[in-house]
């Protein structure tokens, strides 16, 4: 039996309700609440529907869709209509709702009459069959979608009036009247259960006024400051991937990370970085040229370059390859290595430039690979007490 395209006639007592009605009513009402309980209306006539006509061979759930609707629409006004007084009847009670929300108490007003068309195999069958039973459901469904057999406009225009019967303390509906035409229409436009659509570029929602402040928390397409504080302003939805990529204040290593600096700082202050600590990464740099110098020996040799005419030549090397050969140039320009006076004895050290030079190519080398610099290798000292 093919389901009928439309259900005209089912819904005529809800458009009359109001006939005669001395005075005008603000018909608003939460549309996001309104939606989901209109969501919940088809699944419950499919599951009715199907379990009702279960193990039947001369019937099937399009065959009994037309009846069972009327009836369901019934049902759900009855209770709907009841629901205060229900409320009311003392705890221990089948009709004490385990929800207050709207949504909850119709889906439950639902499932009871769904269960109320059980037929006695569906009842029997059900536990050993759910899984197929869940596919004929599913399938009913769709099967009424594609026919236009129940709308969302109808299902809504009920959902209106179930709402209203339950939400007594109009929470989710707009319960003005109005002796005027003119009155409603300027109410209509202020009302906070008046429909409106967001107004950050590229977003589609649609949410009742009382709801702007919260979907301007979560729109994806509402514009904010970058949150690291730099000058850009982004969607939310592309703030990550700014922050992480393209932010100019995303932290970063400093490039001397792989020679001793342990310093995160923001990306666009590297240059900035490079320049305030610039003796702190030469002495990085001469502790993987002279591996085995005294830390004080080393500073006095930072010392010596800082004093020397390439000071300017040092500070434009921001990065650890152009920042070592640039050392190494001006290493061995001043000489083998001396001790400071700080240092017992005054003794020189006996590395020659020729080890110096052989010591720092083999450093660069490290550098460039990004592997370990500290400590040489046992063949490597074996080299340099030998020479």
């Amino acid at each position: 039996m093919d389901l009928p395209v439309t259900d005209s006639g089912v819904d005529q007592k809800f458009e009359s309700l109001n006939d005669g009605a001395p005075l005008f009513h603000c018909n608003l009402f939460d549309s996001e609440v309104l939606h989901k309980i209109g969501q919940h209306l088809l699944p419950g006539l499919a599951t009715a529907c199907v379990d009702n006509t279960s193990g039947d061979l001369f019937k099937n759930p399009a065959s009994v869709a037309v009846d069972i609707r009327k009836e369901m629409v019934d049902y759900l006004v009855q209770r709907s209509e009841s629901f205060v007084t229900e409320s009311l009847i003392e705890e221990g009670s089948p009709y004490v709702p385990t929800s207050d929300h709207p949504i909850d108490i119709i889906s439950d007003f639902v499932a009871d009459f769904a269960s109320s068309k059980q037929n006695l195999f569906s009842r029997i069958s059900g536990w050993l069959l759910s899984e197929n039973r869940e596919d004929k459901i599913d399938d009913f469904v769709q099967e009424m979608e594609l026919s236009g057999f129940w709308l969302m406009e109808r299902r809504l225009a009920i959902s209106q009036t179930l709402l209203k019967n339950i939400d007594f303390k109009a929470i989710f509906h707009c319960k003005m009247n109005f002796n005027t035409a003119e009155d409603i229409a300027e109410h209509s436009n202020l009302c906070k259960f008046r429909s409106m659509n967001c107004r950050n570029e590229g977003c589609r929602a649609s949410f009742c006024a009382m709801h702007i402040e919260n979907h301007d928390l979560i729109c994806p397409f509402k514009i904010l400051p970058c949150e690291q504080k730099c000058s850009e302003s982004i969607t939310r939805r592309e703030m990550d991937r700014h922050c992480i990529t393209l932010c100019p204040m995303k932290i970063v290593n400093c490039p001397f990370y792989h020679v001793g600096c342990q310093s995160s700082i923001p990306h666009c202050t590297t240059r900035q970085h490079c320049s305030e600590f610039l003796l702190s990464h030469i002495l990085y740099i001469l502790q993987v040229i002279h591996k085995e110098a005294p830390v004080e020996d080393l500073k006095y040799r930072v010392e010596q370059l800082e004093q020397s005419s390439s000071i300017e030549q040092l500070s434009e090397a921001q990065d650890v390859r152009s920042l070592t050969r640039t050392v190494k140039e001006l290493d061995l320009k001043i000489g083998p290595l001396e001790k400071c006076s700080a240092s017992s004895g005054g003794e020189n050290h006996t590395d020659s430039a020729v080890v110096s030079t052989h010591v720092a190519d083999e450093t660069e080398s490290r550098v460039q690979s990004s592997q370990e610099t500290s400590g040489a290798s046992p063949n490597h000292k074996e080299e340099i007490s030998n020479s």
